[in-house]
């Protein structure tokens, strides 16, 4: 048993070891935790390597057809397997969130990445959840 949970971890490590590099594109979903099933709606998201290990993207995100349109930007710098994150709320500053995650790459270039992140504005930290396609 210990063989098999051994062989697992090294073949998923393997598998989530690329590099972040400049020219690579993320596009994927925002945060899909701390929402109920019934209540999931598409938050896309972009992102880009401007160089190794750098990644700056945008989300946009509406709550429904009343409501204004969302944009919201952010970074990650990749380190040794992780990411540090930062986003913006829109262009204000009041609301950024800090984190800290990793990007897991699976199988052709589809990852999810959960993240640890706090918010200074609502003064919360939560567990996070995206996913997409890297290319």
């Amino acid at each position: 048993m210990r063989t098999l949970i051994l062989t697992l971890a090294l073949a998923f490590g393997l598998s989530t070891a690329n590099a972040q590099t400049t020219g690579d594109w993320y596009v994927g979903t925002g945060d899909i935790a701390n929402t109920a099933w019934t209540e999931w709606s598409v938050s896309p998201t972009i992102g880009y390597g401007v160089m190794d290990n750098l990644m700056v993207g945008c989300s946009v995100s509406q709550t429904d057809s009343t409501a204004d349109l969302n944009v919201d930007f952010h970074a990650r710098y990749f380190w040794k397997g992780y990411f540090g994150y930062l986003a913006t709320d829109g262009l204000s500053t009041d609301g950024m969130s800090l984190g800290l995650g990793k990007l897991f790459t699976l199988r052709n270039n589809i990852y999810v990445d959960p993240k640890v992140v706090y918010n200074t504005g609502e003064k919360t930290t939560n567990l996070t959840l995206g996913f997409g396609f890297k290319f």
